[in-house]
Order: structure tokens, then sequence, then C-alpha cells
């Protein structure tokens, strides 16, 4: 049986017999690759209402800095990998939604910032020619020999949060096999997360990093595409790296 492809997206309420979303209140969630969703409000239908209004953002950035690009960027550095002003960070797929974030996040707390968004054929003299002493911090977006070179690189208690895995998705390029005897004896942590799993902690994160946006501290790049026609190849465009920011389609 087909069914309709899900993706985090924001839409306006136009018709409703719920009393929790109204005509006319903007919705955020998993919602469909389509020009209208229908839905009824359950404990497993992750929908939430936004006040894009009301905050003074616009609503793409609901779907970026302030949805789960920037959750999933934020957990990642400050929950998993709990920077220290000087520690030095090095992240993977830095021009897109989440590294593009989590490089500026590293640099609010201080930390010596390196973001590779090259091939992976460039990655061998960045995590070494620019980590002299070490990477502290990892923030994994690709996988393949992008993970191996920067655990070769690890200082001792190094933390590797795992986000993405870009190069593996399409099952096009090689899967990373770590050295796990470099994970015991450096004592490194690799944690593999969602950003569902921080959900709790949403509003919190969004006031924090809506602060930094409009104290200018922290840049929102986003790459809109119009209408439901380019989603295909909007799609698409993620596993070239032809993105900047985050890649959005906008339906109307």
């Amino acid at each position: 049986m087909l069914s309709v492809i899900t993706a985090y997206a924001a839409g306006e309420v136009v018709a409703s017999d719920c009393d929790e979303y109204k005509e006319g209140h903007l919705v955020a969630g998993m919602l469909g690759w389509e020009d209208y969703t229908l839905f009824r409000p359950s404990p497993g239908v992750l929908i939430s209402k936004i006040d894009a209004a009301g905050d003074g953002f616009p609503l793409s950035h609901h779907m970026s800095a302030l949805g789960t690009s920037g959750m999933t960027a934020y957990a990642g550095l400050f929950e998993l990998g709990k920077p220290a002003k000087g520690e030095k960070v090095f992240v993977s797929a830095a021009s897109g939604s989440v590294g593009s974030l989590v490089g500026q996040f590293a640099k609010l707390a201080g930390c010596y910032v390196v973001g590779c968004a090259g091939t992976q054929a460039k990655v061998l003299a960045p995590t070494t020619s620019y980590f002299p002493d070490g990477i502290d911090i990892y923030y994994e977006n690709v996988g393949g020999e992008m993970l191996e070179a920067a655990l070769a690189n690890m200082n001792t208690y190094g933390r590797v949060a795992v986000s993405g895995v870009m190069s593996e998705y399409t099952g096009s390029g090689r899967r990373a096999v770590p050295n796990m005897e470099q994970v015991i004896y450096k004592r490194i942590t690799i944690r593999g997360f969602l950003a569902w799993d921080f959900l709790a902690k949403f509003h919190e994160f969004n006031a924090v990093i809506g602060d930094w946006i409009r104290q200018g501290k922290v840049q929102v790049l986003e790459d809109v595409s119009d209408g439901l026609d380019s989603v295909p190849s909007a799609f698409a465009a993620l596993f070239r790296g032809e993105n900047i920011g985050k890649k959005l389609v906008k339906l109307a």
C-alpha cells in the first residue's frame, strides 16, 4: 500500500473540529509531502503550535534553528559533548543544517572550532594539521572515512556525538570501521542520538537559541526551493552536498 512521505514541516490550520487547534493556528510536526495534511491529535502524533508572529522570527526559522536542526545541534553539543572553554571541536558537514549551527554554538562556548564541508578525500589534512594537539569533541554528520580519521586524532576522554552518517545512507559510500582499540585506550565516548530523545527540553533549547539569534550571535542559514514539484530535486541535493544551511521547500 502506498503512503505519503512525511517530514518535519510547518503549516497553517485551514479547517478544524478540534478545540486545541483552531483555524489560522500555525503548527509544526511530522506532516506529509503534500499540499494538505489531515491529522487528529493523539499521543503518537508529533504536532505542536508555534507562535511565529509573536516571537518575531520568520516561519522558516521554526523549521531550522528553532526546529529539529537547532535541537539536534544544541543537544548533541551541549548534552552529549559537554564542551569546556578552550576545548577543540571538529564538525563534519559544517555547512549543513545541523553542522552550521554546531560550529556557531561551539564558538559561543569558547571552544576552538574547525568545520569540514568538503569531500571525504580532503578530511585527513584538517583532522591532523588543524588539530596538532588532538580533538576533544567530534560532532559526526558524515560517517565513513571521516569518522575513522577523526577517531585517529581524538584526545583521551574525547566525545563523539553522532547525529548522522550522510555518506552511508545511500549505500554508495564505504561504511566506517572504527579502530576500537583506540576507543578503549583513549576512553572515547561515542553516542548516537535523535532529536526526539531531548523533546522534553525543546522549549528550553529554543529559548537559548532564540536569544542568540536576536543578539546577532547566531546566523541562520536557509536554502529554500519553491513548490511541491521541487521536493525530489531538493531531497537529492542533500546527498550531493549542494545545500548551504537548512534545505527547505516552500509549498504556499
